[in-house]
């Protein structure tokens, strides 16, 4: 039978090995603000092999996002600024004080969304952790803007700010749309940033309507943009014919074959 407390000893010891004066140059000279942003980047790479369902792929992506934080949470055992066991044991001490209802039995959180009120409420009654003035004060500003706008925006509509009807979300895309188009035609980089960022905002807020989340579907999007450019890139070399703005229409022609064919 597998033994996680053995398989994390050892990846643990591993880690320690690598950053040992025996060990790798890279690693050895990484910081938690150098590899900070593989911590993000090995989450996106998580959650599309999730989107993918291959077991073997989500094993390793699954890995690698344990790599980065274990090792993030060495660099500060050695700067005896905390341990990987505290890091785990404050971890673990969070979800049984912020689940009283599995592990003490009180009841009444019997549905997610009385669990997520409670857990909410035992933030700031039990770990004094300030709300802040306003409902969208608990969103980090580290987020991505993205996922800081979906946030934001799901913030506000449980605060009750929010459309009735998906009519209503449609409309004020259009809205949105027809002023970036003014703002583009006005040639005013500034103003056209703006209204840009108002398009962005309102088509993250139509995602989250329709319970959609904005940074799965773009992924989603980017991934197959890429799997159509590519086999256009392929067909292209097939035909002899090199990329670039006079061959455009032939791209563009090829795009369409591959669109229909590909889906």
């Amino acid at each position: 039978m597998e033994n996680p407390e053995k398989a994390f000893f050892r990846v643990y010891e591993v880690m320690k090995k690598l950053r040992s004066p025996e060990g790798c140059p890279w690693d050895r000279e990484q910081t938690p603000v150098s590899v900070r942003a593989n911590l993000v980047e090995e989450a996106y790479e998580c959650v599309e092999a999730i989107a993918s369902g291959d077991t073997a792929n989500i094993r390793e992506e699954l890995g690698d996002v344990y790599l980065v934080a274990t090792f993030m949470a060495y660099m500060y055992e050695q700067e005896g600024t905390l341990t990987v066991a505290s890091v785990l044991e404050a971890l673990a001490d969070k979800l049984v004080r912020r689940h009283p209802h599995v592990f003490a039995n009180t009841g009444g959180a019997d549905t997610p969304a009385k669990v997520i009120e409670q857990w909410n409420n035992i933030k700031v009654s039990v770990e004094g952790k300030t709300p802040g003035d306003s409902v969208i004060d608990g969103v980090s500003q580290a987020l991505p803007p993205l996922e800081r706008a979906y946030k934001i925006q799901k913030k506000a509509a449980k605060a009750g700010f929010d459309w009735s009807r998906v009519e209503d979300v449609w409309a004020k895309l259009r809205e949105e749309t027809e002023e970036a188009e003014a703002a583009c035609a006005g040639g005013d980089a500034d103003k056209i940033e703006e209204e840009l960022g108002d398009l962005f905002f309102s088509l993250v807020n139509l995602a989250r309507f329709l319970k959609i989340d904005p940074s799965l579907a773009l992924s989603r999007a980017v991934t197959k943009f890429s799997r159509r450019f590519k086999e256009v890139e392929k067909r292209m070399k097939q035909k002899g014919l090199a990329m670039g703005k006079d061959t455009f229409a032939v791209m563009d022609g090829i795009w369409d074959e591959v669109k229909r064919e590909m889906l």
